[in-house]
């Protein structure tokens, strides 16, 4: 295993000085954030290109790969989370093609891995997505394996705020959802895995790890806590908004102990990689910079 930290946070800050910071930190990998450069506002802790996908060539891909090995900081993956099955056609068009140029920049700097989302349509049913999935996807794995690029999608359910309620744009989430994915797309997808989404759904962490553990090629380390008083004034048909609050490792209810253990005992044993979400340690830089240390003392016993 080794300990790094998703790019998203320094949004300002040039990629290689990220790269000498989180080094001089112990920090040895990082997932690369890669959205599409724009300006205006953008989705919290999104939005953030430190490789412009959609201009650089095959030369300086390879390049900046290089630059990253150098410093001995490797890549544990490109990261770009959009919702490739948004109800807007012409919206979804333009992520996909997007995502697609990501996979191109992974391909040509030799990274393996490109984390996503699997999308949403929050006036839709599961079921109902599923079918769109299966209508959309075909062709952007279809592309990534033509790059050798392994797609890994997040589980994260996407209900933060009022612009999500009640559905979500991300479905997959659930075990049973994960069932379909591996088994319709016969391992062309495999799991970015974040143990903070299971928290609040009152799923079981240890659970889903020995199901689903030997299909994870990326690991988020991001801790939530339940607000009991959030969830006592709004219940749970709310889906966490108002009582589940992202947190710093070891600031919130994730077990590490036992969740490295799990982790071992499936026989993981890629990136750990800190994503930081806790508004506690946001603000500026060096408060950013603290949440991620605290997180590097709590993780880094358990990685060996």
């Amino acid at each position: 295993m080794h300990l790094g930290l998703l790019t998203a946070p320094f949004p300002d800050t040039d990629l290689m000085d990220v790269a000498d910071w989180a080094a001089s930190e112990g920090f040895s990998a990082l997932e690369i954030a890669c959205w599409p450069v724009s300006k205006g506002p953008t989705r919290r802790y999104a939005g953030t290109s430190h490789i412009d996908c959609a201009t650089v060539s095959a030369a300086e891909a390879k390049a900046i790969a290089d630059q990253l090995a150098d410093k001995g900081v490797s890549i544990s993956g490109l990261g770009y989370y959009p919702n490739p099955l948004h109800p807007d056609a012409d919206h979804r068009d333009m992520m996909i093609a997007h995502l697609k140029k990501v996979i191109d920049c992974a391909s040509d700097m030799g990274v393996g891995v490109v984390n996503t989302f699997c999308g949403g349509d929050q006036s839709l049913n599961v079921d109902q997505n599923w079918e769109r999935a299966q209508a959309i996807w075909p062709d952007i794995i279809a592309h990534s394996k033509d790059r050798g690029v392994q797609l890994a999608f997040e589980n994260c359910p996407m209900i933060f705020s009022y612009d999500e309620w009640p559905a979500g744009h991300n479905i997959a989430y659930s075990p049973r959802i994960w069932r379909r994915i591996l088994e319709d797309w016969d391992g062309a997808v495999k799991i970015n895995f974040d143990p903070s989404h299971l928290i609040y759904q009152m799923i079981d962490v240890g659970r889903f790890i020995r199901e689903f553990g030997t299909h994870f090629v990326h690991v988020h380390a991001k801790d939530l806590m339940i607000d009991h008083e959030g969830l006592y004034e709004r219940g749970i048909l709310s889906a966490g908004m108002g009582w589940q609050v992202p947190r710093m490792p070891g600031l919130g209810d994730v077990d590490w102990p036992e969740f490295f253990a799990a982790l071992y005992r499936a026989g993981y044993d890629g990136p750990i990689i800190v994503e930081h979400e806790d508004r506690d340690f946001e603000g500026d830089d060096d408060k950013i910079k603290r949440g991620f240390r605290l997180a590097r003392d709590v993780l880094s016993p358990h990685i060996k």
